[in-house]
């Protein structure tokens, strides 16, 4: 192959973590490209409002702050591709990725592929995504302080998310499909002792209801026995948590990753068990899964690739 056909930083997704590593990448003359993905501008743009992004005094909504960090990159020079990659080939330099029928060679490639929310598979949980729907309390709790909202789940992700909106919230229904929770003793505990949550056992969501937001949720208690019993509760916002999937599977077979996907990367470093392949954003993050996380690890995973690619006089 000629020089020329190299790419020297390919980056993978345009979610917080990609495009912070695009301008990174960019102010530092290595001609990034980088290719959006199924979704441009990553889960961010399914959020109404955020308000938690340090330099937004006022919030902004999700859509507007990615198309600010996309302005921001393809002032500094970045190369914003449409396209999904669909396979890769990391068994010799350059690292070879395919994009839909495109084929390119890479010298460093960042992986900032974002994961997805696990949903229940209800149609009302598209219909009102930004409307009440919600896969992150942190994100979007604030917004329903002395409200009433459920959260569906019963490991420790639902539990902890039940405990910050119980901290916001006048109520906090947590639903969960089993008759015990599955999270640790010492969460618990702290759930079934706060007052203002009641824990639904044995219970499954059949749909939402209300008039352009959601207002209330159906349900049903002992789903498919003699005992079964379908009732309504009033609601303000329904939270998702019953875990996420992260976008990896098109990497495995060349990159370490953890039980659930999520991508492992080397102690302080965004770097993964193959040098010059960084990770970055929450493809990497099973913990905090933040925006401003993201941002970082882009950042990091950007000055790492330069290091790299001067390092190795590429």
């Amino acid at each position: 192959m000629e020089a020329e056909q190299i790419i020297r930083c390919l980056i993978i997704g345009s979610g917080p973590a990609g495009l912070t590593a695009a301008i990174y990448a960019s102010r530092a003359g290595l001609k990034p490209v980088l290719y959006e993905g199924m979704l441009p501008g990553g889960q961010l743009t399914m959020t109404t409002e955020i308000e938690n992004f340090p330099g937004y005094p006022e919030g902004i909504t999700g859509n507007e702050m990615m198309e600010d960090l996309h302005k921001q990159a393809a002032r500094f020079g970045a190369d914003i591709r449409f396209g999904v990659v669909t396979e890769v080939d990391f068994s010799q330099k350059p690292y070879k990725v395919v994009i839909e029928e495109k084929t390119i060679y890479a010298h460093t490639v960042i992986i900032a592929t974002g994961a997805s929310a696990k949903y229940l598979g209800l149609a009302d949980e598209h219909k009102y995504a930004g409307s009440g729907v919600s896969a992150c309390a942190t994100c979007d709790g604030f917004f329903y302080r002395k409200k009433t909202v459920a959260v569906v789940g019963g490991g420790d992700t639902a539990c902890e998310e039940a405990l910050y909106l119980a901290s916001l919230c006048k109520k906090v229904y947590l639903i969960v499909r089993r008759n015990v929770l599955r999270a640790s003793l010492v969460m618990q505990k702290r759930v079934l002792s706060k007052d203002n949550i009641e824990v639904l056992f044995e219970c499954q969501t059949l749909g939402l209801t209300g008039d352009g937001v959601v207002e209330g949720a159906d349900l049903v208690k002992y789903k498919g026995t003699d005992k079964e019993e379908k009732f309504h509760i009033e609601i303000d916002g329904f939270f998702l948590a019953i875990g996420h999937q992260p976008n990896s599977k098109v990497f495995q077979k060349y990159i370490d990753t953890d039980d659930v996907g999520y991508i492992i990367t080397q102690g302080k470093s965004q770097q993964t068990n193959l040098e010059g392949i960084y990770a970055a954003g929450d493809v990497a993050d099973p913990i905090y899964r933040q925006a401003i996380t993201s941002a970082g690890s882009g950042c990091k995973a950007a000055i790492e690739a330069e290091r790299y690619l001067i390092a190795n006089n590429l």
